[in-house]
Parts: structure tokens; sequence; C-alpha cells
């Protein structure tokens, strides 16, 4: 297939990896922000591949896995009414709350849907005008233009009895609290493609400037990740900074210019938590009180649930890229896929799930293959 198979090239991946190890002078540590880059990073061996050369560390790129456990909580309190059908994607069945989740919800009775868009959840309120139904609204920009849609179009078609459970989250404020943290290890960042095919780029020129760090927007593919590692250790190297595009099939400086209309029709800027880090300021998206009458926080009044992490799960330190998955003394014994204890073993888009899918029980060898 035309821009696939191209980007799967292992010859150009090996010669890739090799101009990359002939162009460091030194080790550089580079952050990914995008769960599906670092499940292609650790499935494929790239960060074994680099060698001494580049140290990757995996950011806080699983939309799943930052959604806070509260808000996992108001889900499980919204689902178990008896009057609401609770639409959601299905990586969000088994996020664990702090009792229970979802999908456990659904085995005690209460109605759990999985859709594939939230238009079909405003279509079920339609259908079932008798019900309640919520959709759980989860996910980076990438997603914020869908969701939008759905509430527009409720607004529209004038559906009261469909509301939107809402754990979005932008992707610039958590680079610059990475950036700003006292232990940050960051030296440049992989920024996700998805996303910047929605937002484009503008809004990562400001923190390359003042935080002095390269940023490439990179696609998800073996040689994608690799030429983006690439152009960021080129520019470490001549002490650049700016912002890069290596996803040029896909993104443009300015977004989806129509996406990112609708976004800020439907949606604010709100101070938001991540699992595991905590609240950064101006980092979700919340909907606007023009269309307030659909946020299920405030129909069903949940918003003052509140819930404290398990001290047990080490997923703030691997969001942060303090910690590789294979470091934390509950990986793969204690925490599973079966059984996790946090959202990153059990997103198809975690970094704990990445390692153990792909048999990581170690770390990568020093020096890679040559």
């Amino acid at each position: 297939m035309k821009y696939l198979s191209e980007y799967r090239d292992a010859r150009i991946a090996k010669a890739l990896a090799h101009r990359i190890r002939a162009t460091a002078s030194r080790r550089w540590v580079l952050m990914e922000v995008c769960g599906g880059q670092t499940h292609t990073i650790v499935r494929q061996g790239i960060d074994e591949l680099l060698g001494d050369a580049v140290e990757m560390i995996h950011g806080p790129g699983c939309p799943v896995c930052v959604t806070p456990l509260e808000q996992i909580d108001r889900a499980v309190a919204l689902a178990s009414r008896p009057d609401v059908t609770f639409t959601s994607f299905g990586d969000m069945l088994r996020v664990p709350g702090s009792d229970c989740d979802l999908q456990q919800v659904r085995a005690r009775g209460g109605t759990v849907r999985v859709v594939y868009s939230p238009l079909d959840a405003v279509e079920l309120a339609q259908r079932n005008p008798d019900r309640q139904v919520v959709f759980f609204a989860v996910g980076f920009e990438t997603t914020a233009p869908a969701n939008a849609m759905a509430v527009w179009r409720a607004h529209q078609l004038g559906v009261r009895n469909f509301s939107m459970l809402v754990s979005h989250v932008t992707v610039p404020p958590a680079m610059i609290a990475l950036l700003e943290a006292p232990d940050n290890r960051v030296q440049g960042f992989l920024a996700a493609g998805h996303v910047c095919t929605v937002m484009g780029w503008d809004e990562y020129e400001p923190i390359a400037e003042r935080y002095h760090v390269p940023i490439v927007v990179t696609g998800f593919e073996p040689v994608d990740i690799l030429e983006g590692v690439l152009l960021a250790v080129t520019q470490l190297e001549a002490g650049e900074a700016r912002v890069e595009n290596q996803y040029v099939r896909s993104v443009r400086r300015e977004g989806n210019t129509a996406a990112r209309e609708l976004v800020g029709r439907v949606f604010r800027l709100v101070d938001r938590k991540w699992r595991g880090i905590g609240e950064i300021p101006s980092s979700g998206l919340a909907i606007r009180e023009e269309y307030a009458d659909f946020d299920a926080e405030l129909r069903f009044g949940v918003q003052d649930i509140h819930a404290n992490e398990s001290p047990d799960c080490r997923a703030g330190d691997v969001l942060r890229g303090q910690l590789k998955p294979i470091d934390c003394p509950m990986f793969g014994n204690v925490c599973t896929p079966m059984h996790p204890l946090g959202a990153p073993m059990v997103s198809t888009e975690g970094a704990c799930a990445a390692y153990f899918t792909a048999g990581r029980l170690r770390s990568p060898v020093a020096g890679g293959v040559q």
C-alpha cells in the first residue's frame, strides 16, 4: 500500500539508524508524546536500534492513560444509574476505577454500550427518548472535533436526552509542565502526528523557542519515527531548537482549520487533572456555557466525585518519562493486562501494555543492533 509499506522498509530503517548513530556526538534524550509511537518504538525495537546515540523516554501520549481516576469513578457512577445508557469507545471499559471498571458495571446489569463514533451515541439517544444517553469523551485534540460535532449536532436536533462526560486534554500544556519540572530530562520531542493533523504546529513554536528544545512532528511507522529522531538529533547537534514537520503527507502548519473552529465553538480551555501527574493549568477542554445542557457532570451532579490514586501504581512516573515500565516493581507480576493497577497497563496505547505485549521484561541492551 502506498505510503505504508515504504515507511516499514527495513533497509531504510537501518540506514536511518546508522545516520543517527553517526550524527550523535553524545547520548541525547528524546520523548515521544504519542502512545501509538510508543508501541511502534517498543514493538519494532527502535530504542535498541538507536544504541547509545539516543534514549527514548515515553511521555503522557496515551489519552486513556492520563484520564484521572476520579473521572473513571464518575463514569462508573453514571453507568450504574438505572435511567442511563452509558456509551464509550471500547478502550475505556477496563480502565480501573477506585472500586470497579465499566466492564464490571455492565456485568452487574448496568447499560454500557460500546460505540464507534460519538454520533452513534446521539443517534442512540434519538431512538430511545425515554433513556438518558451519556457519551464518555476522552482523548487529545485528535478526537475533540468529532465530540464537538456530536454536541453541536444534538443541539441542532434538539436531542435533550444526550450528554457528554468530557475528559479531553491538550498536548502543549503537558509539554510545558514536563519541561518546567525540576526533574526534567527531555532534550527534544517527537510530537504526535495525528494531533497536529487537526491542530497544526503553530502552538509548538513558542515552546521550542522559550525552552530551546527541538520539536519534530512525526508519524507512526518505523521510518517516520527514525526520520523524526534524525531531524531532532541534527538540531541538537547544531544547537538549534525549532519545530520541524516530518509528517508532511498529513500535517500542515495551520492544521485543519474547520475542525479547530468547531472545537473552539463547543469547548473552552480549563485546568485539568491528569492521572498520576496532577492538575495542569489550561490543559483540558470543557463544554462551553451555551452548550451546558449537554454536560453530563452538571446534569447528573457528579462533579464532586473525587478520588486518590493508588500508591502502588507508578503510572505518573511512567507518564512523565521518569520510569520505564520494566523498572516498576509491580510490572508483570502484580500488574498485568488481566489485573491492571492502572490505565497504562490496560490501554492499547499505554506504555506498560506496549512493554508487556512485546515481551519486554528487561532494559534495552546498550549498543543495540549494528
